[in-house]
């Protein structure tokens, strides 16, 4: 039996998301219009030029007009077409909650707390579709680090120096939860439910050192046989790092050096310049850290690198 959307923003959502639509130009209008991100923000999510993207969001109007979208709710097949370009939007605005792509704050909790309320309400209205509530469980995970996610001052505290202490253990409960059903209804090896799994691991952990990074190899390793994509494929190399050690995690990254995709994304050098770091080869990190600083807007993620900037200093002057 089909569930009436009575969320307005929900509702403007999948109407946004119409087949009528390519799935780029869904996701791109709805992130402008329902979202409230910039065609900056966006196209930083999409990794294309801020011009490219204009002209999809201006496409993407057009052609809803067009065709006289009602403002309506689906239901049924319709209903069930559009979800996977809602969860892709609902993920998207967490992510840029989760971290900001410009201004002086590491994290926009209202768009992290506004993308959980719809995507909990979605595992409301679609009880019996596994990503719906796999999307939840990575979203219950990520934000459940919130409070150690940020230091006194409003810096930015990255996974391995977090206090573990800090974390909600009711959110990490919920996202476990939401991760099982996911799995219950047949859906563990999807997309989201995979990276669900990747943030479990770094849950069960009680300390940094006491990650299981075999599994999570394996876990970006099915998640890139489903969803090839530059971003994935770096995650994974940072993963293969902690395996194997940084020059086997250099070698991974050094296959995406070539995709254009990755041009202007800031922690691709970031990676690089950390496994660099680790590996003594300090002049050629330096490098990469100082592009990277050079890409990012977020003055939290400049911060970040100009201590790794001071770090490497400080290691250059004791050799």
């Amino acid at each position: 039996m089909d569930r009436v959307i009575d969320d307005d923003v929900l509702r403007l959502m999948f109407t946004a998301c119409h087949p009528v639509l390519a799935v780029e130009g869904r996701i791109a209008l709805t992130l402008r219009l329902i979202g409230g991100l910039t065609t900056e923000e966006i196209a930083h999510a999409f990794l294309v030029p801020e011009k490219t993207l204009g002209q999809r969001i201006s496409r993407a109007k057009r052609t809803l007009s067009e065709a006289h979208i009602p403002f309506e709710t689906p239901s049924g097949d319709d209903l069930r077409c559009r979800v996977e370009s809602v969860l892709m939007v609902v993920y998207l605005i967490f992510n840029e909650g989760y971290t900001a792509t410009s201004g002086d704050e590491w994290m926009r909790g209202a768009l992290s707390e506004e993308a959980l309320r719809l995507g909990r309400m979605l595992g409301q209205l679609l009880p019996g579709e596994s990503e719906v509530h796999a999307l939840v469980a990575l979203m219950e995970l990520q934000a459940s680090r919130n409070a150690a996610r940020r230091g006194k001052n409003g810096e930015a505290v990255l996974l391995p120096d977090q206090d573990r202490s800090l974390w909600d253990c009711a959110q990490i409960q919920r996202g476990m939860t939401a991760l099982e059903q996911a799995q219950r209804l047949g859906g563990g090896a999807k997309p989201y439910a995979l990276q669900a799994a990747i943030a479990a691991c770094h849950m069960r952990a009680r300390t940094a050192e006491e990650t299981d990074w075999d599994r999570i190899v394996l876990l970006y390793d099915a998640l890139l046989e489903i969803n090839p994509s530059p971003i994935v494929a770096l995650n994974r190399a940072v993963a293969v790092s902690m395996v194997q050690g940084p020059a086997a995690g250099l070698d991974a990254a050094a296959t995406l050096a070539g995709d254009s995709a990755l041009a202007g994304y800031h922690l691709f050098p970031s990676v690089r310049g950390d496994l660099l770091m680790k590996m003594g080869r300090l002049s050629e990190a330096r490098e990469e850290i100082q592009r990277a600083m050079a890409m990012t807007k977020n003055l939290r993620e400049q911060e970040l690198l100009a201590n790794r900037l001071k770090q490497l200093e400080n290691t250059a002057f004791s050799v």
